[in-house]
């Protein structure tokens, strides 16, 4: 769901399926599934390149370097990541979410991961002590190009829920104080099989160009009734820490 509040009001509301993948078990869940594998073709393919670009071989490795860098020195146990995987040999995320669990099953911290349509990403860090009683929460500025009709400061609130049976994420966006744009994330989980995955192809035909495509429509109405928007190299300045997607 996405609700803009000003300077022109406008909502909508998708149904999307997402990838719940434990970084640890991508080697082996070719074992049990046909229609889905990890950096080879398939109807469902995880790529390591398609995230974090910090030069590591896979996306484990650089979350781990990420969160180096950024001063966590607790031993990262279990990492769920919540994406998209590529269809049909296509991908694009929006946002992912990084779930790091410490080696007691802990929650250790959480990492959403923001894309834009420039093949850049951007990650925000939310520790140990933005762990509120469902998940975690912090208000960050983002310095970071994700929407034309968005400053380039403004900042996100990220509420993140645990996953468990159900998902339930909001991220909101402040300007000077107000908030002016909503959006949540729900679902609730259903297995890995072949089967559902044969079931949402069906379903959600061609998910992750969906996705893309209806990035562009809502933009293009928003155009259409005249809403205010920057181009990307305006303020360069105001664009800080965004990494290259590795192709």
């Amino acid at each position: 769901m996405h609700h803009r509040l000003e300077p022109l009001k406008n909502r909508f509301v998708y149904r999307v399926y997402m990838f719940a993948l434990d970084l640890d078990e991508l080697g082996t869940l070719h074992r049990s599934l046909r229609l889905f594998s990890h950096d080879r073709p398939n109807l469902f393919s995880f790529r390591d390149a398609d995230h974090l670009p910090l030069g590591k071989k896979t996306a484990r490795e650089n979350l781990e370097e990420y969160l180096r860098r950024n001063g966590v020195r607790e031993t990262v146990g279990r990492i769920l990541l919540i994406t998209n995987v590529r269809t049909f040999g296509y991908v694009f995320n929006p946002v992912s979410f990084y779930y790091c669990y410490d080696t007691a099953g802990n929650p250790l911290c959480a990492v959403p991961e923001v894309g834009n349509t420039f093949g850049e990403v951007k990650p925000f860090l939310l520790r140990r002590e933005d762990r509120t009683e469902t998940g975690f929460r912090r208000t960050v500025t983002k310095h970071f190009y994700v929407s034309p009709f968005i400053d380039h400061d403004a900042s996100f609130d990220f509420q993140l829920g645990l996953p468990d049976e159900r998902l339930h994420v909001v991220i909101n966006d402040h300007k000077e104080g107000k908030k002016f744009f909503l959006t949540a994330l729900t679902g609730v989980r259903r297995p890995l099989t072949d089967a559902r995955l044969l079931w949402y192809t069906l379903r959600f035909p061609f998910m992750t160009l969906r996705i893309i495509t209806l990035i562009h429509w809502q933009a293009l109405k928003l155009m259409l009734r005249r809403l205010p928007f920057f181009r990307k190299h305006q303020h360069p300045e105001l664009q800080q820490g965004a990494l290259q997607w590795n192709k």
